[in-house]
């Protein structure tokens, strides 16, 4: 069934392209898988989104042990148990199944579920702009139709067609295919470099240690540099809140000082119209 169906998806692109090529149309296609594999943020959205897949998997599976072992024990008491016991374990485990059943189709569900959700926060931006470019390339190119050979697999397409890392160059990266071939340069230009003997080839490897020792010299006191840094900044830091600290509690003891004399002398002033009433009163008393 399947060869069945890559045939006809073979015989239905010749036709395409046949169409194609008799009205002059401009094609190219891209191989998404590759583009994808190249970006570093694709990479590592997809390495979370495995990580939170295998967590939710740990998760389903304990729930399934648990399901498990309950239903052992109640074969194993059965012959034990009296009929509201059998029936009351039973609903129980009806219960785990029914939430085993709901988280399974929480985090996994087709539509809605985590696993979509979460990929279409971490993976979609990408896709977006992956998208986005190849969109300004169709037009600016002037394609009539670009193809993802990723999921339409190719009889036959020349390289020349591949925009995969004109794509890549668009969004500012460089293609994997880009970096094995720049290695390969380099490995079949050592090999056609002329053969050195042992003195020459001592000397070339100690000049090369000799950098390597003088770049790991120069990261030594960059790091080294930066942890003085560091440990200035958290000084300064320290210094810093402690003035602000005494500062906070000068302050504090300003306030609460002016607190307590404003009460003592509220509470003087209420002392002192206290007597006075007293003394009016008496005096009111004594004139009748």
């Amino acid at each position: 069934m399947k060869i069945k169906f890559l045939v006809v998806v073979f015989v239905g692109l010749s036709f395409a392209f046949a169409k194609a090529q008799r009205a002059g149309a401009r094609v190219a296609y891209v191989n998404m898988e590759y583009i994808l594999e190249s970006v570093p943020e694709y990479q590592e959205a997809s390495r979370q989104l495995d990580t939170k897949m295998q967590k939710w998997k740990r998760e389903i599976d304990a729930m399934q042990r648990e399901i498990n072992q309950m239903k052992e024990s109640l074969e194993n008491e059965k012959v034990l148990l009296t009929k509201e016991l059998i029936e009351e374990k039973e609903e129980d485990i009806r219960l785990k199944e029914q939430d085993l059943a709901d988280y399974q189709n929480k985090r996994f569900n087709a539509e809605n579920g985590d696993f979509i959700l979460q990929k279409q926060q971490l993976i979609q931006p990408v896709q977006d702009q992956v998208f986005n470019e190849v969109q300004k390339i169709g037009l600016s190119k002037k394609y009539d139709y670009i193809i993802d050979s990723s999921d339409t697999p190719l009889l036959f397409s020349a390289e020349r067609h591949d925009i995969s890392d004109l794509v890549l160059k668009a969004i500012g990266r460089t293609g994997k295919k880009k970096e094995r071939e720049k290695k390969a340069k380099e490995l079949e230009k050592r090999r056609e470099e002329p053969y050195l003997n042992v003195q020459e080839a001592e000397e070339i490897e100690e000049r090369e240690e000799a950098k390597e020792k003088l770049i790991e010299q120069k990261e030594m006191e960059r790091a080294e540099r930066l942890r003085e840094r560091d440990s200035i900044k958290a000084v300064k830091a320290a210094a810093f809140q402690k003035r602000r600290d005494s500062l906070l509690a000068l302050r504090k003891q300003k306030r609460d000082s002016v607190m307590a004399a404003r009460a003592a002398a509220r509470e003087k002033r209420q002392e002192e119209l206290r007597k006075k009433r007293e003394e009016a009163q008496k005096k009111k008393e004594g004139g009748e």
